[in-house]
């Protein structure tokens, strides 16, 4: 039977490793756009980069609403959804931080100048969301 984690529980489980997050952003029409993203957490907050020209970088522009899913998709499976509000971030020292800070997790230590140069440039954002629910369930199939 599925058991809910405890926050601490799925903190560490969606910062295990290199699990992406699907990110699920509102279109225009109203329908849903996901894409999956790299990405952090800080303190209260979750944190990834953006072009402010994606699909999702200007749906969250016009409405800051969006949810996240990082799951485990090996038995006995486990997930966490994460909803919140985005704030988007333009500061070019900030997008280079939070890029390196990124790029570290998912490529290591080694290459996380290497994405904080390279993200870290006009046209890019820091996404930051306020966490406001969590949904997150472990053993799903036991």
């Amino acid at each position: 039977m599925a058991k809910m984690m405890t926050q601490d529980e799925w903190r560490a489980f969606v910062s295990h490793s290199t699990r992406t997050g699907k990110l699920s952003t509102v279109r225009a029409d109203g329908s849903p756009h996901i894409a999956p993203v790299w990405f952090v957490l800080d303190g209260d907050d979750l944190v990834f980069n953006t072009g402010k020209n994606t699909v999702k970088g200007r749906n969250l522009a016009r409405d800051e609403r969006l949810a996240l899913c990082v799951d485990d998709d090996t038995p006995p499976f486990a997930y966490v959804v994460i909803h919140g509000r985005a704030e988007l971030i333009e500061d070019l020292d900030q997008v280079s931080h939070w890029a390196a800070r990124i790029g570290a997790r998912y490529m290591g230590e080694d290459r996380a100048e290497e994405f904080g140069a390279r993200n870290g440039v006009p046209g890019q954002l820091v996404v930051r969301v306020r966490i406001e629910k969590v949904v997150a369930e472990a053993g799903v199939a036991d």
